[in-house]
């Protein structure tokens, strides 16, 4: 009904809870997602008849594979997420009032923080809101990481499997961006608006200040400073501003392969 993917708690007792909260948790699905041509296919015969195979002699798992043909050439898709379920799923993430952040997608939605998820387990009240910055509990460390900042690694496996749905549909599928905008883009559009968003982080604004250095006025106003970059763990949902550990380049140093796409 809601068209997004939850968690489900699985009890001792057998009881199975499903904790509506809108996270990155429900958007890694677009990740589980490979296109293979007519090409690929001919190449692969033996896994192109186990394929066959399987749509044929196990129909309950059919919607997890899909034919289109484009510009004379067909393609197939193999994903857990639909063309149907895809447009549904981006609906919550290019919402600007959900995931959508200036600078990149959120890993909560921010809707939790007016909503916050409560839910009853052995006597104890456990609850999730929106946290754009520092965590607001100890849980992970004092982590907030997946309570509501931009998180590189993730934003990028995001992006990379629009990329995959756009390589199979091409310009024919197109989507509301941002939601609620009258705007339609193709999914190679909305791959690259993520991914400027993410780079805007270290980019300078029209201000001149530079949102990953938040309110540090040594790093936005001092020339010797100003250049320097940091790549920070994770970024405020909500303005960019680094947080946590300032040296992640083994997985923040992703914004260079994503400014060098945007080069191309």
């Amino acid at each position: 009904e809601d068209g997004f993917y939850y968690d489900v708690l699985a009890t001792g007792n057998g009881q199975r809870i499903p904790l509506k909260v809108r996270s990155m948790v429900g958007l890694l699905p677009l990740a589980a997602t490979t296109t293979l041509g007519r090409e690929t296919l001919d190449k692969l015969s033996d896994f192109a008849a186990r394929t066959d195979w399987f749509i044929e002699n196990r129909p309950a798992y059919g919607d997890l594979f899909h034919m289109h043909a484009r510009e004379g050439s067909e393609g197939r898709l193999l994903a857990i997420v639909s063309p149907d379920r895809l447009r549904r799923v981006l609906r919550w993430l290019l919402d600007e009032s959900e995931f959508l952040s200036p600078y990149g997608v959120r890993a909560l939605s921010a809707a939790h923080r007016e909503h916050p998820f409560s839910v009853d387990l052995g006597g104890m009240t456990y609850t999730v809101d929106y946290a754009p910055g520092e965590s607001t509990t100890g849980l992970f460390g004092g982590n907030s990481n997946w309570r509501g900042p931009i998180w590189f690694p993730v934003n990028y496996i995001v992006i990379e499997g629009i990329r995959r749905f756009a390589r199979f549909f091409g310009d024919d599928y197109r989507v509301e961006y941002p939601t609620g905008s009258g705007t339609q883009l193709t999914l190679t559009q909305v791959a690259d608006q993520l991914g400027d968003r993410l780079i805007d982080i270290f980019v300078p604004g029209d201000d001149g200040r530079r949102p990953v250095f938040g309110t540090d006025e040594k790093f936005q106003n001092d020339p010797v400073w100003n250049s320097l970059i940091p790549f920070h763990e994770y970024f405020h949902g909500d303005t960019g501003r680094g947080v946590g550990a300032s040296h992640q380049t083994g997985w923040t140093g992703l914004v260079a392969d994503l400014i060098i796409r945007r080069g191309r």
